[in-house]
């Protein structure tokens, strides 16, 4: 296990919807000292009314200065200059992050330092703490989210790639992608907080009231609705299913379109993780609605280990990372898959099976995840100066980079 460091973790989003970046630095402050630096330097911003306001909130976390929110964590908002073509700018952002996290990082006891990225564009950072090990953790595609310059988040992403002693990613896609880059790439799946979770399964927990008061059966989603969810088909569902409710828990990032006056689409908002075994209880069906786009080819959707692991049948469109598994997951296409895959798994959704479907999950937990990380950490350390590149991966680290470049 992982213990005894202080580690500075890049990343977006602290208040934002739970990830497992959340579960993972939750788990690493047990045992370690966390910094997490809220990142916000890799998009240049919009004058849209969304932008805005997350400008307006970040300025506000900048002034309130480092936030310490459990024994062993804080977390640390910079100033930032969120230009990110913009060599100046790069510069300002890496002096004044470094500046703010060495102040919080000289007031924890002396330990090794370690770097760990979920953000690709950090690599100007790299070095500057006296770190034993730089990590990149890559969980998504981030070239392609919507309003990032996808060539220059590939060309930032390798130069961080370069500088670190590991690299670790969590889908089969993100793992092909950058082992062509780097000697030193794994396939880390994500895990669940299968104990949290299945409480759904093992207790008699209350549905909370604005879920329990919805017609049965109930077709839910949680996450954040962004522009990678496939409305048209929740939308083609709820008209084929009017007798089912369709719930969507989490955050709206994008306008809701078709599902807009469908009187069996109910948006209950963001939920506190805590809350989520009640949730989940009151569904019958986990949905996972995501459109065939890059995005989330390269993804691994948590909320599937999260179904599961309340006991819950799930019915999602194919993707790679979603594997069919007889009786617990079905694949569906379009509204008509969506519709015959809900069927089956209300039918199949018995309580001998949701106890089968919490116990699949209780060996994918995020302690068990990170066990597997620690003997990386402690390989990748054990080398001596660093992890050296083959002739091999070099040559072919040249021509991603030329075949990328002449995209």
């Amino acid at each position: 296990m992982i213990s005894d460091k202080n580690i500075i973790c890049f990343a977006s989003g602290w208040n934002f919807h739970p990830t497992s970046k959340h579960h993972i630095m939750r788990q690493l402050a047990e045992r370690n000292n966390v910094i997490w630096v809220n990142w916000h330097a890799s998009r240049r911003p919009s004058i849209r009314p969304s932008d805005l306001c997350t400008m307006a909130a970040k300025l506000l976390q900048i002034r309130r200065g480092p936030r310490v929110v459990s024994e062993q964590m804080t977390v640390l908002t910079p100033l930032q200059v969120p230009l990110p073509g913009s060599t100046l700018a790069r510069r300002i952002t890496a002096r004044l992050v470094c500046r703010a996290v060495r102040k919080v990082l000289d007031s924890l006891p002396p330990r090794p330092v370690q770097v760990w990225s979920f953000a690709p564009d950090i690599g100007d950072l790299v070095g500057r703490f006296n770190e034993e090990l730089a990590i990149y953790y890559c969980v998504d595609a981030f070239g392609e989210f919507p309003g990032y310059d996808r060539e220059l988040i590939l060309r930032r992403e390798r130069e961080l790639i370069d500088k670190c002693g590991l690299v670790l990613t969590t889908s089969r896609p993100l793992y092909e992608a950058k082992r062509r880059l780097h000697p030193n790439v794994h396939l880390i799946e994500h895990g669940v907080n299968a104990r949290h979770l299945s409480r759904a399964v093992w207790e008699d927990i209350a549905v909370p009231p604005d879920l329990a008061a919805l017609p049965r059966p109930v077709l839910g989603f949680v996450g954040v609705v962004g522009e990678w969810v496939d409305l048209d088909l929740l939308a083609g569902l709820a008209r084929s299913r009017p007798d089912a409710s369709i719930v969507l828990i989490g955050p709206s990032v994008t306008p809701l379109g078709s599902l807009v006056n469908l009187p069996n689409v109910h948006c209950l908002g963001p939920k506190d993780h805590s809350d989520l075994p009640a949730y989940l209880r009151g569904f019958d069906v986990g949905l996972i609605p995501f459109r065939d786009v890059p995005l989330t080819h390269h993804a691994n959707p948590i909320k599937l280990y999260e179904y599961l692991a309340a006991g819950l049948p799930v019915v999602s469109t194919p993707l790679p990372a979603v594997r069919e598994l007889e009786g617990s997951v079905w694949l569906a296409a379009d509204v008509a898959g969506a519709v015959a895959g809900c069927a089956q798994a209300i039918e199949s959704n018995t309580q001998a099976a949701r106890v089968n479907r919490a116990r699949l999950m209780a060996a994918e937990s995020w302690p068990a995840r990170l066990e597997q990380i620690g003997k990386l950490i402690a390989a990748a350390i054990g080398r001596a100066p660093a992890v050296e590149e083959t002739p091999a991966h070099a040559a072919s680290r040249a021509l991603v980079t030329a075949t990328v470049e002449a995209q």
